[in-house]
Protein backbone atom coordinates (compact mmCIF):
# COMPACT_ATOMS: atom_id res chain seq x y z
CA UNK A 1 0.00 0.00 0.00
CA UNK A 2 1.37 3.63 -1.02
CA UNK A 3 1.41 6.16 2.10
CA UNK A 4 1.93 10.10 1.60
CA UNK A 5 4.96 11.20 3.99
CA UNK A 6 3.46 14.69 4.69
CA UNK A 7 6.71 15.91 6.33
CA UNK A 8 8.78 15.27 4.17
CA UNK A 9 7.51 16.19 0.97
CA UNK A 10 6.32 20.15 2.84
CA UNK A 11 10.32 19.88 4.10
CA UNK A 12 11.17 19.75 -0.06
CA UNK A 13 8.50 22.24 -0.88
CA UNK A 14 9.61 24.71 1.66
CA UNK A 15 13.47 24.12 0.46
CA UNK A 16 12.64 25.08 -3.01
CA UNK A 17 10.52 27.80 -2.49
CA UNK A 18 13.32 29.20 0.42
CA UNK A 19 15.71 29.05 -2.83
CA UNK A 20 13.39 30.12 -5.50
CA UNK A 21 12.35 33.25 -3.90
CA UNK A 22 16.01 34.07 -2.54
CA UNK A 23 17.39 34.30 -5.64
CA UNK A 24 14.34 35.96 -6.96
CA UNK A 25 14.53 38.56 -4.54
CA UNK A 26 18.45 39.22 -5.41
CA UNK A 27 18.03 39.35 -9.29
CA UNK A 28 17.62 42.67 -9.04
CA UNK A 29 20.49 45.42 -9.51
CA UNK A 30 19.73 48.10 -6.86
CA UNK A 31 22.08 47.54 -3.83
CA UNK A 32 18.78 48.11 -1.55
CA UNK A 33 18.07 44.11 -2.49
CA UNK A 34 21.04 42.92 -1.63
CA UNK A 35 20.73 41.28 1.70
CA UNK A 36 24.65 41.55 2.02
CA UNK A 37 24.39 45.49 2.10
CA UNK A 38 22.84 47.70 4.94
CA UNK A 39 20.18 50.10 3.49
CA UNK A 40 20.24 53.22 3.46
CA UNK A 41 16.50 54.33 2.90
CA UNK A 42 13.17 53.85 5.04
CA UNK A 43 10.00 52.11 3.21
CA UNK A 44 8.94 55.56 2.06
CA UNK A 45 11.84 56.23 0.66
CA UNK A 46 12.78 53.65 -0.86
CA UNK A 47 9.30 53.13 -2.71
CA UNK A 48 10.04 56.67 -3.82
CA UNK A 49 13.02 55.89 -5.20
CA UNK A 50 11.84 53.18 -6.73
CA UNK A 51 9.71 54.40 -9.16
CA UNK A 52 7.31 51.40 -9.88
CA UNK A 53 5.32 52.81 -6.90
CA UNK A 54 3.91 56.19 -7.58
CA UNK A 55 0.63 55.80 -7.11
CA UNK A 56 1.07 53.66 -4.00
CA UNK A 57 3.09 56.61 -2.45
CA UNK A 58 0.50 59.20 -3.69
CA UNK A 59 -2.38 56.77 -1.64
CA UNK A 60 -0.01 56.94 1.65
CA UNK A 61 0.11 60.49 1.16
CA UNK A 62 -3.67 60.96 0.72
CA UNK A 63 -4.30 58.51 3.71
CA UNK A 64 -1.27 60.36 6.05
CA UNK A 65 0.47 56.90 6.32
CA UNK A 66 3.96 58.10 5.07
CA UNK A 67 4.77 59.10 8.48
CA UNK A 68 4.00 55.61 9.72
CA UNK A 69 5.78 53.75 7.83
CA UNK A 70 8.66 56.18 8.12
CA UNK A 71 8.32 54.85 11.58
CA UNK A 72 10.71 52.70 13.49
CA UNK A 73 8.92 49.61 12.59
CA UNK A 74 9.90 46.91 11.29
CA UNK A 75 7.55 46.01 8.64
CA UNK A 76 6.91 44.19 5.54
CA UNK A 77 5.11 45.55 2.85
CA UNK A 78 3.52 43.72 -0.15
CA UNK A 79 3.48 46.71 -2.32
CA UNK A 80 1.07 47.07 -5.62
CA UNK A 81 3.18 48.57 -8.62
CA UNK A 82 1.82 51.23 -10.68
CA UNK A 83 0.77 48.36 -12.80
CA UNK A 84 -1.00 46.52 -10.13
CA UNK A 85 -3.26 49.96 -9.59
CA UNK A 86 -3.62 50.15 -13.50
CA UNK A 87 -5.98 47.06 -12.84
CA UNK A 88 -8.77 49.16 -11.12
CA UNK A 89 -11.32 51.06 -13.03
CA UNK A 90 -9.82 54.73 -12.60
CA UNK A 91 -13.48 56.14 -11.16
CA UNK A 92 -13.42 53.78 -8.88
CA UNK A 93 -9.53 54.47 -8.47
CA UNK A 94 -10.39 57.95 -7.52
CA UNK A 95 -13.11 57.33 -5.39
CA UNK A 96 -10.93 55.16 -2.91
CA UNK A 97 -8.29 57.66 -3.34
CA UNK A 98 -10.36 60.11 -1.90
CA UNK A 99 -12.10 58.54 0.87
CA UNK A 100 -9.49 58.41 3.90
CA UNK A 101 -11.12 55.84 5.77
CA UNK A 102 -11.40 52.97 2.96
CA UNK A 103 -7.92 54.11 1.85
CA UNK A 104 -6.26 53.36 5.33
CA UNK A 105 -8.24 50.11 5.62
CA UNK A 106 -7.06 48.74 2.05
CA UNK A 107 -3.20 50.18 2.63
CA UNK A 108 -2.77 48.97 5.98
CA UNK A 109 -4.22 45.82 4.42
CA UNK A 110 -0.89 44.92 2.88
CA UNK A 111 1.29 46.03 5.90
CA UNK A 112 2.86 43.29 8.27
CA UNK A 113 4.29 44.56 11.76
CA UNK A 114 7.53 42.95 11.87
CA UNK A 115 9.88 41.60 9.32
CA UNK A 116 9.21 38.84 7.11
CA UNK A 117 12.05 37.72 4.32
CA UNK A 118 10.79 35.61 1.56
CA UNK A 119 11.43 32.80 3.81
CA UNK A 120 9.33 33.78 6.50
CA UNK A 121 6.50 34.47 4.02
CA UNK A 122 7.08 31.02 2.83
CA UNK A 123 6.45 29.46 6.32
CA UNK A 124 2.44 31.03 6.30
CA UNK A 125 1.77 28.69 3.76
CA UNK A 126 -1.36 27.52 3.90
CA UNK A 127 -2.18 29.75 6.78
CA UNK A 128 -2.88 34.22 7.20
CA UNK A 129 -0.72 36.54 8.64
CA UNK A 130 -2.56 38.99 10.47
CA UNK A 131 -2.29 42.61 8.74
CA UNK A 132 -1.86 46.02 10.35
CA UNK A 133 -5.66 46.52 10.07
CA UNK A 134 -6.35 43.20 11.92
CA UNK A 135 -7.09 41.47 9.40
CA UNK A 136 -5.69 38.02 8.54
CA UNK A 137 -4.44 37.98 4.98
CA UNK A 138 -4.06 34.12 3.30
CA UNK A 139 -0.98 33.18 1.89
CA UNK A 140 -0.18 30.11 -0.04
CA UNK A 141 2.34 28.24 -1.87
CA UNK A 142 1.25 27.38 -5.50
CA UNK A 143 3.02 26.09 -8.51
CA UNK A 144 5.93 27.68 -7.28
CA UNK A 145 4.54 30.88 -6.94
CA UNK A 146 3.47 32.83 -3.39
CA UNK A 147 -0.06 33.80 -3.80
CA UNK A 148 -2.03 36.49 -1.49
CA UNK A 149 -5.94 35.74 -0.68
CA UNK A 150 -5.72 32.54 -3.02
CA UNK A 151 -9.34 32.07 -4.18
CA UNK A 152 -10.21 35.37 -3.30
CA UNK A 153 -13.45 37.11 -4.78
CA UNK A 154 -11.58 40.04 -6.14
CA UNK A 155 -8.30 38.19 -7.37
CA UNK A 156 -5.10 36.92 -6.22
CA UNK A 157 -2.31 39.06 -6.08
CA UNK A 158 1.61 36.97 -6.56
CA UNK A 159 4.52 38.13 -5.19
CA UNK A 160 6.87 39.03 -8.08
CA UNK A 161 9.76 40.28 -6.56
CA UNK A 162 10.94 39.50 -3.19
CA UNK A 163 13.36 41.46 -0.10
CA UNK A 164 13.83 45.11 -1.21
CA UNK A 165 15.43 45.95 2.27
CA UNK A 166 14.63 49.13 3.97
CA UNK A 167 16.29 50.67 7.23
CA UNK A 168 12.68 49.91 8.81
CA UNK A 169 12.21 46.74 7.30
CA UNK A 170 11.15 44.74 4.03
CA UNK A 171 9.09 45.17 0.67
CA UNK A 172 7.96 42.41 -1.48
CA UNK A 173 6.19 43.56 -4.58
CA UNK A 174 2.81 42.25 -5.50
CA UNK A 175 1.16 42.53 -8.95
CA UNK A 176 -2.76 43.54 -7.43
CA UNK A 177 -4.10 45.04 -5.33
CA UNK A 178 -5.39 43.74 -1.80
CA UNK A 179 -8.72 44.03 -0.83
CA UNK A 180 -9.47 43.88 2.70
CA UNK A 181 -12.91 41.95 2.48
CA UNK A 182 -10.98 39.00 1.25
CA UNK A 183 -10.06 38.72 4.48
CA UNK A 184 -10.25 35.27 5.65
CA UNK A 185 -11.78 33.56 9.03
CA UNK A 186 -10.44 30.44 11.09
CA UNK A 187 -12.07 26.97 10.46
CA UNK A 188 -14.00 27.31 13.41
CA UNK A 189 -16.05 30.74 12.55
CA UNK A 190 -16.12 29.90 8.71
CA UNK A 191 -17.73 26.43 9.58
CA UNK A 192 -20.45 28.60 11.85
CA UNK A 193 -21.01 31.54 9.17
CA UNK A 194 -21.46 28.85 6.45
CA UNK A 195 -24.28 27.83 8.09
CA UNK A 196 -24.46 24.33 6.68
CA UNK A 197 -22.26 22.67 9.41
CA UNK A 198 -24.80 23.38 12.83
CA UNK A 199 -23.85 19.53 13.23
CA UNK A 200 -20.64 19.29 12.64
CA UNK A 201 -20.04 22.32 14.96
CA UNK A 202 -21.97 21.07 17.69
CA UNK A 203 -19.76 18.11 17.57
CA UNK A 204 -16.45 20.22 17.81
CA UNK A 205 -18.08 21.84 20.47
CA UNK A 206 -18.90 18.82 22.45
CA UNK A 207 -15.79 16.98 21.95
CA UNK A 208 -13.67 20.25 22.89
CA UNK A 209 -11.99 20.82 19.65
CA UNK A 210 -12.96 24.37 19.32
CA UNK A 211 -9.66 25.36 20.49
CA UNK A 212 -7.66 22.76 18.33
CA UNK A 213 -9.61 23.49 15.03
CA UNK A 214 -8.97 27.53 15.98
CA UNK A 215 -5.24 26.78 16.19
CA UNK A 216 -2.43 28.36 14.02
CA UNK A 217 -2.46 25.35 11.83
CA UNK A 218 -2.05 24.92 8.76
CA UNK A 219 -5.22 22.08 8.94
CA UNK A 220 -7.38 20.61 6.55
CA UNK A 221 -10.84 19.73 7.03
CA UNK A 222 -13.04 17.56 5.19
CA UNK A 223 -16.24 18.59 6.62
CA UNK A 224 -19.43 16.74 6.35
CA UNK A 225 -22.63 18.72 6.23
CA UNK A 226 -25.52 18.48 8.12
CA UNK A 227 -26.80 16.67 5.41
CA UNK A 228 -24.18 13.89 5.79
CA UNK A 229 -25.00 13.66 9.35
CA UNK A 230 -28.72 13.07 8.58
CA UNK A 231 -27.52 9.98 6.74
CA UNK A 232 -26.65 8.60 10.53
CA UNK A 233 -29.68 6.93 12.35
CA UNK A 234 -30.46 9.47 15.09
CA UNK A 235 -30.33 7.12 17.88
CA UNK A 236 -26.89 6.24 16.48
CA UNK A 237 -26.34 9.82 16.13
CA UNK A 238 -27.06 11.56 19.59
CA UNK A 239 -25.00 8.24 21.38
CA UNK A 240 -22.10 9.50 18.99
CA UNK A 241 -22.59 12.83 20.85
CA UNK A 242 -22.64 11.53 24.00
CA UNK A 243 -19.54 9.42 23.67
CA UNK A 244 -17.14 12.27 23.77
CA UNK A 245 -14.12 9.69 23.43
CA UNK A 246 -15.46 7.69 20.20
CA UNK A 247 -16.70 11.65 18.86
CA UNK A 248 -13.05 12.57 19.59
CA UNK A 249 -11.60 9.77 17.48
CA UNK A 250 -14.50 10.22 14.80
CA UNK A 251 -13.81 14.05 14.02
CA UNK A 252 -9.88 13.81 14.42
CA UNK A 253 -10.27 11.28 11.25
CA UNK A 254 -12.13 14.36 9.14
CA UNK A 255 -8.36 16.66 9.91
CA UNK A 256 -5.29 16.46 8.27
CA UNK A 257 -2.30 18.29 9.77
CA UNK A 258 -0.93 20.11 6.71
CA UNK A 259 -2.29 21.96 4.16
CA UNK A 260 -4.19 20.00 1.01
CA UNK A 261 -5.47 22.19 -1.63
CA UNK A 262 -7.49 20.46 -4.16
CA UNK A 263 -4.52 19.90 -6.45
CA UNK A 264 -2.68 18.35 -3.79
CA UNK A 265 -6.11 16.02 -3.15
CA UNK A 266 -6.07 15.37 -6.84
CA UNK A 267 -2.37 14.36 -6.39
CA UNK A 268 -2.50 12.21 -3.84
CA UNK A 269 -4.77 9.97 -6.16
CA UNK A 270 -4.01 6.46 -4.52
CA UNK A 271 -2.75 7.33 -1.67
CA UNK A 272 -3.32 6.95 1.79
CA UNK A 273 -2.88 9.81 3.87
CA UNK A 274 -2.36 9.78 8.31
CA UNK A 275 -5.41 11.67 9.45
CA UNK A 276 -5.09 13.72 12.78
CA UNK A 277 -6.20 10.60 14.90
CA UNK A 278 -3.84 8.63 13.29
CA UNK A 279 -5.59 6.40 10.97
CA UNK A 280 -4.70 6.39 7.42
CA UNK A 281 -7.40 7.71 4.78
CA UNK A 282 -7.65 6.71 1.14
CA UNK A 283 -8.03 8.97 -1.53
CA UNK A 284 -9.28 8.44 -4.88
CA UNK A 285 -9.57 10.48 -7.97
CA UNK A 286 -12.66 8.76 -10.04
CA UNK A 287 -13.49 10.91 -12.93
CA UNK A 288 -13.90 14.47 -12.03
CA UNK A 289 -14.98 13.64 -8.27
CA UNK A 290 -12.25 13.19 -5.08
CA UNK A 291 -13.30 10.30 -3.27
CA UNK A 292 -12.18 9.11 0.36
CA UNK A 293 -12.22 5.71 1.62
CA UNK A 294 -14.00 4.47 -1.95
CA UNK A 295 -14.13 0.63 -0.29
CA UNK A 296 -15.23 0.86 3.26
CA UNK A 297 -18.54 0.93 4.41
CA UNK A 298 -19.10 4.91 4.54
CA UNK A 299 -17.25 6.41 1.23
CA UNK A 300 -17.24 9.98 0.66
CA UNK A 301 -17.24 12.23 -1.93
CA UNK A 302 -15.92 15.96 -1.99
CA UNK A 303 -18.31 17.64 -2.77
CA UNK A 304 -17.06 21.56 -2.83
CA UNK A 305 -13.16 22.41 -2.40
CA UNK A 306 -10.73 24.93 -0.90
CA UNK A 307 -13.38 26.95 1.17
CA UNK A 308 -9.74 28.89 2.41
CA UNK A 309 -9.49 30.22 6.45
CA UNK A 310 -7.01 31.83 8.01
CA UNK A 311 -5.76 28.28 9.08
CA UNK A 312 -6.17 26.16 7.00
CA UNK A 313 -9.30 24.83 4.37
CA UNK A 314 -12.02 22.93 4.40
CA UNK A 315 -13.37 20.37 1.65
CA UNK A 316 -16.87 19.81 2.01
CA UNK A 317 -17.80 16.22 1.96
CA UNK A 318 -21.55 14.59 1.93
CA UNK A 319 -20.77 11.66 4.19
CA UNK A 320 -19.61 11.29 7.53
CA UNK A 321 -16.25 9.16 7.60
CA UNK A 322 -15.90 6.17 9.67
CA UNK A 323 -12.42 5.46 11.09
CA UNK A 324 -13.02 1.99 11.20
CA UNK A 325 -12.87 2.01 6.94
CA UNK A 326 -9.11 3.07 7.52
CA UNK A 327 -7.26 1.08 5.35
Amino acid sequence: MKTFSKNASLAVLVLFMVLTLVACGSDDDDDSNAENNEPTMDIVETAVADGRFTTLVTALEAAELVDDLAGEGPFTVFAPTDDAFAKIDPDDLNALLADKTALIDILTFHVFSGDLRAADVVSFNGTAANMLNSKDLRIDVIGGEVILSFGSITGEAKVIITNILATNGVIHVIDAVLDPADATQDIVDTAVGDGRFTTLVQAVTAADLVGTLKGDGPLTVFAPTDDAFDKIPEDDLNALLADIPALTNVLAYHVYDGSVLAADAIALDGLTVDMFNGDGMRIDVVGNEVKLNLSGTSPATVIITNVLCSNGTIHVIDTVLDPNDAP
